[in-house]
């Protein structure tokens, strides 16, 4: 029975995983099946009225608008608020997966909770509030389409079929009504569920426990409403953009049979059906049918495409998200390859005829070697833009714009110079994500230098240019032609007009193409090359920063804030400060501030730490954050991963009897029996004494293989333990074969230890002997907690997201990480309650980066 709950539960870890594949294999499959329709609503675009257009669009953003009221007011009916653009986020959101769902609609309702959880109403409500929202929607197309029906069945223009899908959709919403008024009360429907799932009986006393608002049931069917009356308005708006003068009455009916047919398609959100049945209606009043076509793809654009596209990009352009931050490179990168194909392919003859009207010959040759060296430079460019590169970005964007330009100087070439327009807002609506500084030295030492290969190639090849005979050239140059043709090889222009004659010839024009080449990308690496943050240890800083822990330290782990490791960042006002190593472009901040004051002076001081960090190109990130202060960082829109859990036993409740202590027990007695005893030595530590430590370290970093941690734990230093009270394990000859020392700890009432190591030869339960020396030496010195440290990947019931899946797969299932099982399990023993750490980063991206950061602050 065990077996068949682990394997349903790895089924359900899976799922949503296989249900994301599918998504995109059928996301590929509607858009290739529907690219015709795409080419059409392009046609059909173009032949439109644009004031008519241009209201369309404005209408679609008044209709996302009025969904979200919907939303809002749904919640509100169950005594929950939420906001506008959460709910407009919600809306977008649903209504993008529902056209890959089957019964879109309906189905779509149960996703993307997790964002409204966070403001702290219950997933019951959401479902509640969701369930709201759904029959509400059927209510008013129902509401409105018994007149319209009847009025085509007595003016002959029915389809047929309407009345039995109104009955159909009307038998549908009285058995969802029923369903739920007898789950609201407590009727029969209730109580054939509790039967045989109890816990139903939990969800229902939550609902009934919460206020609900008539008024606002009201409001949510009058939102509705007006959005049924929006679609009729883009069916009739659709009507006057393709030059038709617009028929209410067509615009009403073509819209009520359409969107029925909406309802009961069971797949895509009606695409084709609603097609079908619309072009129908519309041509029995008289439209005829290629303009009924052109009507219907322009409606679907209003209330089909456009909302899909708000969805996308809802999804993409979403703070933090990792595809946001990776796309405006990749974008950058096939513009590059655009450019380069653009100049290589040839271009279009009628186009070019239209252009030499306008255009010289030579500005043309010029657009087409701009649009190519650009093309490389983007492709250069992309590589240090994911890097988050504030030059970079500028680059990319001077760039993107010159290749806008230069597609269309140099052949109207107006498809690639779309691409590079929308590169271009691309890269302007994610510029906050590029604040890391380029190295101004580095910047002012190329530019000095580029400068001066640059006055050097002028000289010499103007020098070059007029004293070579025609026999080179063909031709004698003037000075002031001989200038020209430099500067033209030196910024790699067309220069086949020089015609050289002779071998040494084209090698002096390479020659300064070569110099040219170089001192662009001198310039070029010289601004995308990221500015080093570097700085110095200062005992003074560090003597300062010992004094703000002694006065204000309420953590386990400020002892190591004041290593020689560690940078500092100090605040005036409040006193305070953050400890921080510098890794990777980033600061890695362990734990979190030490200040005079409350939350309030931690926010100030981490504040004033973000905008130091930005003004120094490196990104914040915040190690081992406790659960109670996540909230600041989620408002700060950071992103927090759990990391694991600590270890805090309750030293007052601590007792070796009874059933569940009999293994640890067990084990004492089995080290005490071979002579094996527990001692305790205070501080300072004998020299002796610490050459046995030392050598049970060195024994235990060669057996495991390891090398020394640091940063949140402390590596063996002698001076350091001399000043420790230290806990060994010894056998009668005094040899030392496992110990731990104890560090301060911060926390008022809590003792906690550092190093716990042992020999190859040590006893098992050696550690076990330790710790429970440890409590009873902190139960005789009226300390109430024990802090363990930290249990890493350990803690994780049920993973929110990729990245804390990806955490509890490698702590469930990896061979590598199997010792922090081991530790976990050690730990366990104890008793211990279990208090979540966090790592609160910025965005998704930086999880490619932040493990080879941390790597690399704990092992220096």
């Amino acid at each position: 029975m065990r077996n068949l709950k682990i394997h349903l539960k790895e089924q359900h870890y899976y799922f949503k995983e296989v249900l994301a594949f599918l998504f995109i294999m059928l996301g590929i499959y509607f858009l290739r099946q529907q690219r015709e329709e795409l080419f059409k609503v392009k046609q059909t675009i173009a032949l439109t009225h644009p004031f008519w257009l241009s209201l369309g669009i404005i209408l679609v953003g008044i209709y996302i608008l009025l969904q979200a009221m919907m939303y809002v007011h749904s919640f509100r009916s169950v005594g929950k608020d939420i906001s506008i653009k959460l709910a407009i986020h919600l809306f977008l959101k649903r209504n993008l997966v529902s056209v890959f769902l089957p019964g879109g609609g309906v189905t779509s309702l149960a996703f993307f909770t997790k964002e409204i959880e966070r403001t702290g109403v219950s997933k019951t409500k959401i479902n509640f509030a969701s369930y709201i929202y759904g029959i509400i929607g059927i209510a008013s197309i129902i509401v409105i389409s018994i007149p319209v029906i009847a009025f085509t069945t007595l003016t002959n223009k029915a389809i047929g079929g309407e009345w039995e899908t109104i009955t159909i959709l009307t038998i549908l919403l009285l058995l969802i009504a029923f369903i739920g008024k007898s789950i609201y009360t407590q009727g029969y429907i209730y109580k054939l569920i509790v039967r045989y799932f109890p816990a139903f009986e939990t969800i229902v006393e939550e609902i009934q426990r919460g206020k609900f608002s008539k008024k606002h049931l009201l409001y949510t069917l009058l939102y509705s409403t007006f959005i049924e009356l929006v679609g009729i308005m883009h069916l009739y708006i659709a009507m006057e953009a393709i030059g038709i003068n617009g028929n209410i009455t067509a615009a009403i009916v073509s819209y009520v049979i359409a969107t029925l047919f909406l309802c009961i398609s069971p797949f895509m959100r009606g695409l084709g059906a609603v097609e079908i049945s619309m072009v129908y209606i519309l041509s029995k009043f008289n439209i005829d049918k290629t303009l009924a076509i052109s009507i219907t793809f322009l409606y679907r654009l209003f209330e089909f495409w456009l909302p899909l596209v708000a969805g996308l990009v809802s999804f993409l352009f979403q703070k933090g998200n990792l595809i946001l931050r990776v796309f405006p490179s990749v974008l950058l990168f096939v513009l590059g390859i655009v450019n380069i194909a653009s100049v290589l392919t040839p271009a279009i003859a009628s186009r070019l005829k239209t252009l030499h009207q306008f255009i010289p010959n030579d500005t043309i040759h010029f657009s087409n070697y701009m649009v190519l060296l650009i093309g490389f430079l983007l492709m250069i460019c992309s590589a240090f833009l994911i890097k988050g590169l504030r030059n970079a970005w500028i680059i990319a964007l001077s760039l993107s714009a010159l290749s806008l330009i230069g597609h269309i100087t140099k052949a109207i070439d107006y498809e690639e110079a779309s691409l590079a327009l929308f590169t271009l807002i691309t890269l302007i609506a994610t510029y906050k994500q590029y604040y890391i500084k380029g190295d101004r030295k580095l910047q002012n030492f190329s530019v000095g230098t580029s400068f001066i290969i640059i006055i050097s190639v002028l000289i010499y090849g103007t020098i070059g240019f007029y004293q070579l005979k025609s026999n080179h050239f063909n031709e004698d140059f003037t000075l002031g032609e001989s200038i020209i043709n430099t500067f033209a090889c030196l910024v790699l222009l067309d220069t086949t007009y020089l015609n050289p004659q002779t071998e040494f010839a084209k090698l002096f024009i390479y020659s300064i193409n070569i110099f040219g080449i170089t001192a662009i990308l001198l310039l070029f690496y010289s601004f995308v090359h990221p500015y080093i943050f570097d700085l110095a240890h200062n005992e003074e800083e560090r003597e300062k920063a010992d004094n703000l822990v002694q006065l204000y330290g309420k953590s386990p782990v400020d002892y190591f804030k004041v290593a020689h490791d560690k940078f500092f960042f100090f605040s005036a006002e409040p006193a305070g400060m953050i400890s921080y190593k510098i890794a990777n472009s980033y600061a890695i901040v362990l734990h979190e501030p030490i200040c005079e004051t409350d939350d309030f002076g931690k926010g100030k001081i981490i504040s004033s730490f973000e905008a130091f960090c930005q003004q120094n190109s490196v990104k914040p990130v915040y190690y081992r954050v406790d659960e109670e202060n996540l909230p600041f960082f989620t408002s700060m829109k950071k992103k927090a991963l759990p990391i694991g859990q600590e270890a805090i036993v309750n030293l007052n409740d601590f007792t070796l009897e009874g059933k569940s202590n009999k293994s640890l027990r067990n084990a004492l007695n089995n080290v005490q029996k071979k002579g094996f005893i527990t001692k305790i030595y205070l501080p300072p530590i004998k020299d002796g004494l610490l050459q046995k430590l030392k050598y049970v370290s060195d024994d235990w970093l060669q057996s495991l293989d390891r090398e020394e941690m640091v940063f949140s734990q402390g590596m063996f230093n002698e001076l350091e333990l001399k000043n420790h009270t230290i806990i060994t394990l010894e056998n009668n000859d005094e040899k030392v074969l496992s110990f731990l020392n104890i560090i301060p700890d911060y926390v008022p009432g809590e003792i906690t230890y550092d190093l716990i190591r042992k020999t190859a030869d040590a006893p098992n339960g050696n550690m076990d002997c330790l710790i429970v020396a440890l409590i009873a030496y902190a139960k005789e010195n009226g300390f109430q907690t024990l802090n363990m440290g930290l249990a890493p990947f350990s803690g994780i019931g049920k993973p929110e997201d990729i990245p804390q899946r990806t955490i509890k797969f490698a702590y469930e299932k990896l061979q590598q990480f199997k010792h922090y099982k081991g530790l976990r399990d050690f730990k366990d023993k104890f008793e211990p309650q279990w208090q979540t750490k966090y790592l609160v980063y910025n965005n998704d991206y930086d999880l490619l980066h932040i493990p080879l950061a941390l790597n690399k602050v704990m092992r220096t």
